[in-house]
């Protein structure tokens, strides 16, 4: 080899020795990161999701604050990635676009009960915040590696939601999760219907049935009235010793409907796989008597599926108000079908968001609901006998409430309370006598009553308001007496006692003068349950969210819990029912009754739970 030739291969290894390696090229065009908008936004994003629900007496908007701000700033993670991180143009793009396609993919593979809700919830703010963390924590990794691994991060994330399913949302915005592949308690329930008691020996004759149908004890939603008040004989406070017994416990489809009662018959609403279900059960053993099923599921990201109304007893027959719309008058015998009206198409409307929730009001010979049709199409009242379409009248287009038939000036008249306000009807005509207008943010849910003779209490999430009303020759005037925040129920009705109203304020129960609207205390977290006034024991039978259920003396001096019990499991809205001595309770999936210890134990128990509630 020629000197020539020795210099030129000295010289190219003095070349390459001298030029940077691909790694170090690399490390050369990389820079830390800009992490301090990360930071801020990831901390926001904590802020948004959790502060919110702890707030008391929080606006409706800043709880959508805690579902909606995480899905934004969980966007503006991403924009801050693609445009003002430091990071290098392939990396920008690689880390961008590669996050969207892996939301993409996890989106795609949900289970549908997770779409809408728990996207905005779980999967976008879990998978952007895994991004945005992987990103701060690697940020002077000089590596586009550090890319790859917030990515796989990213992919953690979005992907922890395809192993979940929701069965909607507890009252305080938060999904109730479970994981994808247990089987829910409407699976389990279907399962366990092959083995259930038959009905042949359920009732011995149909002359039983007349007679319980002839006297009704609990005909309607929250009973007599509307009113959730029960007259019967004293229960004892002291469940230490004395325990409620329990009678029988069942399986049973979601919904939120309640019990309508006749002697030893329970009626309640439920959902069966596709078929939404009226259902008949004995009261003293909890054995199907019949059901009737239409094929309809409607299921709402807040409340799941199933119906949301409570059954109507009325000469010998049920009236029902499905969640998709379907009106039914069924034989309270047998379960088959007089007539059925689609409440959709007489209201020319869909089911609002949460379903048509309204329990069917009779007066006379019309069978009244809340629709929420434009125009005329608002309330709509039905003929008993036919079905058909009696009279119709404007009102809001969205209410979680019912038609309330209230004594105002010695007259009966049919109270409507939507997100528009209060509308009070002849019963007769549909004809309006007054339109108090209260437009709400969100939506109403709780029944007006009647208190002082002749003023009304309406309460919303917002407030509570009372109204006094003065009659004129064609209707009533209303004059505000009162309003106040002290007492803002959600779905969750109160009660009226002695001139005090006692209910949720949001998720924690209170006590208001009914006079003033001042409150005289609040205490006692018990989520988004419900109340029953027991009015001759002076107590009021509480059952919580998550289905424990507490005693506490009807006492506007202070929060006094007398006892309390798990009487179910899991998430409980529904209204319950005492019947003498008989405590009959649902929720979306188990329904069960207990016997309450009463002050006289020498009376026949059997006496006791053939008691009826005596109407207000």
């Amino acid at each position: 080899m020629s000197d020539a030739e020795l210099e030129s291969i000295e010289k190219a290894a003095e070349d390459s020795a001298s030029e940077p390696s691909t790694t170090e090229r690399v490390a050369n065009e990389l820079s830390p990161l800009r992490v301090w908008p990360a930071v801020v936004l990831l901390v926001l994003m904590a802020i948004a999701r959790f502060v919110p629900p702890t707030i008391e007496d929080a606006p409706l908007i800043l709880m959508m604050v805690a579902v909606i701000g995480p899905v934004v700033l969980g966007a503006l993670i991403l924009l801050w990635w693609l445009t003002f991180s430091r990071a290098s143009l392939k990396e920008r793009l690689v880390g961008f676009f590669g996050a969207l396609l892996i939301a993409l993919g996890c989106i795609l593979s949900l289970d549908k009960t997770m779409i809408g809700p728990g996207i905005m919830m779980v999967t976008v703010p879990l998978g952007t915040a895994a991004f945005g963390i992987g990103a701060v924590l690697l940020s002077r990794w000089l590596s586009f590696n550090r890319t790859i691994v917030a990515l796989l991060l990213a992919l953690c994330g979005f992907g922890y939601s395809t192993l979940l399913r929701s069965e909607g949302m507890w009252g305080h915005f938060a999904l109730d999760l479970h994981w994808r592949w247990e089987p829910t308690a409407e699976e389990l329930m279907l399962a366990d219907r092959a083995d259930a008691p038959t009905s042949d020996a359920a009732i011995s004759s149909d002359a039983e049935m007349d007679e319980w149908l002839a006297d009704p004890q609990w005909t309607q939603f929250r009973g007599p009235g509307r009113v959730s008040q029960q007259h019967g004989p004293a229960i004892q406070t002291d469940w230490l010793t004395n325990k409620p017994e329990l009678i029988w416990k069942i399986p049973v489809g979601p919904g939120w409907s309640s019990f309508a009662v006749a002697g030893n018959l329970l009626f309640t609403q439920e959902q069966r796989g596709e078929q939404e279900t009226v259902v008949c059960y004995t009261a003293d053993e909890g054995i199907e008597v019949w059901s009737q099923e239409i094929e309809s599921r409607f299921f709402d990201p807040l409340g799941g599926p199933g119906p949301r109304a409570t059954p109507t007893l009325f000469d010998g027959s049920v009236f029902v108000q499905g969640a998709s719309g379907q009106l039914q008058r069924l034989d309270a015998k047998t379960g088959e079908s007089i007539w059925e009206v689609d409440v959709r198409e007489v209201a020319d409307r869909e089911p609002p968001v949460w379903g048509f929730s309204s329990s069917p009001l009779v007066v006379g010979s019309a069978v009244i609901v809340h629709a929420g049709g434009e125009d005329d199409k608002g309330t709509l009242a039905f003929e008993i006998e036919s079905g058909e379409l009696k009279w119709s009248t404007a009102a809001g287009d969205h209410s979680y409430s019912s038609p309330q038939l209230l004594n105002l000036f010695g007259e009966d008249y049919v109270v409507m309370f939507t997100n528009a306000g209060m509308n009070i009807l002849d019963p007769e005509s549909g004809e309006s006598r007054c339109d108090f207008e209260w437009k709400l943010e969100g939506y109403s849910a709780v029944q007006p009553q009647v208190i002082a003779g002749n003023s009304i209490v309406l309460a919303s999430q917002q407030e509570t308001r009372c109204l006094d009303l003065t009659q004129t020759a064609d209707g009533f005037e209303v004059e505000e007496r009162w309003a106040s925040r002290k007492l803002k129920p959600d779905f969750n009705d109160f009660v009226i006692h002695d001139g005090y109203a006692y209910g949720f304020d949001a998720e924690i129960f209170a006590c208001v003068d009914l006079e003033t609207g001042q409150r005289e205390w609040k205490r006692g977290r018990y989520g988004k349950g419900q109340v029953l006034m027991l009015a001759d024991s002076g107590v009021l039978l509480v059952i919580g969210e998550r289905g424990e259920l507490i005693l506490l003396a009807a006492n506007p001096s202070k929060h006094e819990e007398l006892a309390s019990f798990e009487a179910l499991d899991g998430k409980t809205w529904n209204h319950p029912v005492v019947i003498g001595d008989r405590l009959y309770v649902r929720n979306s999936q188990e329904a069960a009754c207990y016997r309450l210890p009463v002050e006289n134990e020498s009376e026949n128990p059997d006496d006791l739970a053939g008691q009826s509630a005596a109407p207000l």
